[in-house]
């Protein structure tokens, strides 16, 4: 009888969940056909404002093409005249016709007369002759194009047509364009009126790049990843310049949010699409809406199965009860004197353990509250400590170029003065950079951080180098700097020409104590590594100082020539690079530092 009543209770838990998922599925895909519905009626009225617009210029510069002040300035371009005449024609028609510019074009490209002649940004001189819509009319034929301007940095589409020369006494011309008339209109009041809508409105070009949305942080993003061949062609025509095309889901997620199935509708001359993307939450909320209700109606048969269930076995359960309510009675007085005992003396057991409970669990809260304090106070004295130490560094640098510019100045070497003032001033901005380098390592921040980037590592040791070159001079020091190749490792500039500082006027420190005082770097690269050495003739590392190297706040210096972090934090800063900071004792005599970077994977493919 229980495995039977087990066996309904299953069959009709699976009944109603393959009832509710199937209702929760047939809601998603009407409310899935109803917004696409919504958006594509929405699309074609969003598209049919964009396609006036377009088509409302189209035959702007057709008309322009046969002002026969255009053809005159194409063939006497040296006559101020003519070209200031022309100049002050098409800022008119300009005006008129609200566009962005219009110009006029030679055979190479170079821009000869423009209604913003009279701007900073003026076209007048520059050469148009890479871009497609140029090329287009130049072959007689009408020329569209979607970019961001070169000279304004302000995008905008692009119409141009040929210009022929005029009519000879006959009525006749040649059929080869002498010119080429172009016309730049904007289209961001579009991307305005879009944001009142909820949903992501994109236009999209024949690539899939983005160029106008309601989500500025789409904008000059890809759909997907690009072809090779868009890439090329984008490259050459300039298209985004100033912009590193990516896709959209490369975007934080807060960003992409509402990014999905797009619902598209064809508009321009060029390939374009107009997008949307459907609100994935309110399909989602409909269809739980109709799961509810399935759910809500399933419960209902439910519990009138299991009521009528139950007020049958009620009624057994009545006669059944009556016979042992008899026998029960006697059992209950006897029960009752043995578990009030009971309870006594379990709610006194009780209440002694609540009260340690309660002693435990304020010496814990104290305890927590005393090692809060105590790491606050330790994470203070290292960043203060560490800030001191790095600080000093550029802070010599400073002093050493501001007493080679006073030199300078007294010896009438204003140039040379010049440079050292540029490089205090650099020194000025890398003690800024430090501190707030020094901030990040105390926060622990991983080398994965969106600053890494590209490192010429020949370039860092030569920079390094020059910030401590005057200490190497007063010091009578020989650095000798061997360069095998320009190699280029993935990290932060600014922390390796920290660590590479450090590791020079550590070496620096130790060639002062013998009587041939040079230091060594060598950058070479070995086992799918760039390897920079940093060997001194100093006395070495001895056995006892090398186990504890790279610990915080150990140091073989005298008081107050160090607190011991240099190293320390170093090598923190070339672990989070995923690389290795090592040292050793020279084969020569001295000491040899190793900073140790993983090449990258292209780089490694080459150098292999």
């Amino acid at each position: 009888m229980a495995l039977t009543r087990q066996f309904k209770r299953i069959s009709f838990a699976l009944i109603a969940s393959a009832i509710i998922g199937g209702a929760y599925l047939v809601g998603a895909q009407l409310a899935t056909l109803a917004a696409q519905e919504a958006s594509a009626r929405q699309l074609q009225i969003i598209g049919l404002d964009v396609e006036s617009i377009l088509e409302r210029y189209e035959t702007l510069p057709f008309a322009l093409s046969f002002q026969n002040d255009a053809a005159l300035a194409l063939q006497q371009p040296e006559s101020t005249a003519t070209i200031d005449k022309l100049n002050h024609i098409l800022k008119s028609i300009q005006l008129q016709a609200k566009v962005a510019a219009i110009y006029l074009m030679d055979t190479k490209g170079k821009t000869i007369a423009a209604s913003n002649w009279d701007n900073k940004q003026s076209y007048v001189a520059k050469n148009f002759g890479f871009r497609p819509y140029f090329l287009d009319a130049l072959h007689g034929k009408a020329g569209r194009f979607y970019g961001i301007g070169s000279t304004t940095a302000e995008p905008g589409y692009f119409i141009a047509q040929p210009v022929y020369a005029a009519l000879d006494d006959h009525g006749n011309t040649d059929k080869t364009p002498i010119g080429v008339m172009a016309v730049k209109i904007s289209l961001n009041d579009f991307a305005s009126a879009w944001r009142s809508i909820v949903e992501p409105v994109t236009l999209t070009d024949r690539w899939g790049v983005i160029f106008l949305s309601n989500r500025p942080a789409w904008q000059y993003h890809s759909l997907d990843g690009l072809t090779p061949d868009a890439q090329h062609e984008i490259a050459n025509t300039l298209q985004y310049v100033g912009h590193q095309i990516q896709p959209v889901r490369s975007l934080p997620g807060k960003v992409q949010a509402g990014f999905g199935t797009p619902v598209s509708h064809p508009v321009g001359r060029l390939g374009w699409q107009l997008m949307t993307f459907p609100n994935q939450h309110t399909i989602n909320r409909h269809a739980m809406l109709w799961a509810m209700a399935a759910a809500l109606l399933m419960g209902i048969a439910g519990i009138s199965i299991l009521a009528s269930h139950q007020r049958k076995r009620r009624l057994e359960e009545r006669g059944q009860a009556r016979a042992a309510l008899q026998s029960a009675a006697e059992d209950l007085d006897r029960k009752i004197v043995l578990r009030t005992a009971e309870l006594t003396t379990a709610n006194q057991s009780i209440e002694s353990k609540y009260a340690k409970l309660k002693e435990a669990e304020h010496l814990l809260r104290n305890t927590q509250n005393e090692l809060v304090q105590a790491g606050k106070l330790t994470m203070l004295g290292q960043m203060a400590a560490g800030v001191t130490h790095e600080l000093s560094q550029p802070l010599t640098a400073i002093r050493a170029f501001s007493d080679n510019a006073r030199t300078f100045l007294e010896r009438g070497q204003a140039d040379k003065a010049a440079e050292n003032l540029s490089l205090i001033s650099a020194a000025s901005e890398r003690m800024g950079a430090i501190i707030g380098q020094l901030k990040g390592f105390a926060r622990k921040s991983d080398a994965s951080a969106s600053n890494l980037a590209p490192v010429n590592l020949a370039q860092s040791i030569r920079t390094s180098a020059r910030l401590l070159e005057s200490d190497f001079q007063r010091c009578a020091c020989d650095l000798q700097i061997s360069i095998a190749d320009e190699v280029q490792v993935i990290g932060d500039a600014l922390r390796i020409e920290q660590v590479l500082i450090n590791l020079l006027r550590n070496a620096l420190e130790a060639a002062e104590t013998s009587v041939q005082k040079s230091v060594v770097v060598d950058l070479a690269v070995e086992q799918n590594h760039a390897l920079i050495r940093i060997h001194d003739s100093g006395g070495g590392i001895a056995s006892d100082v090398a186990t504890r190297l790279f610990e915080p706040f150990y140091t073989t210096k005298a008081s107050g020539k160090g607190l011991g972090l240099g190293l320390a934090i170093s090598s923190s800063i070339v672990q989070a690079m995923n690389g290795q900071l090592s040292a050793k004792n020279h084969p020569d005599g001295g000491a040899e530092f190793t900073l140790s970077l993983p090449l990258p994977l292209l780089s490694t493919a080459q150098h292999t």
